[in-house]
């Protein structure tokens, strides 16, 4: 018998507030953080900081 599948779930993230988001648009641009490694740091979706 085959196993089944597990369903992944979707990850849920904090709503980032807007000092957050500075801080990391500052790493970001000064190069001391890449976007996946900010995204991992602060919990925040890549798509958030890459926008």
């Amino acid at each position: 018998m085959k196993p089944k599948k597990e369903h992944w779930r979707k990850k849920s993230y904090q709503k980032a507030t807007l000092e957050t988001k500075l801080l990391v648009v500052d790493q970001i641009l000064n190069g001391q953080l890449s976007n996946n490694q900010a995204s991992k740091k602060y919990d925040i979706p890549r798509t958030t900081v890459s926008y």
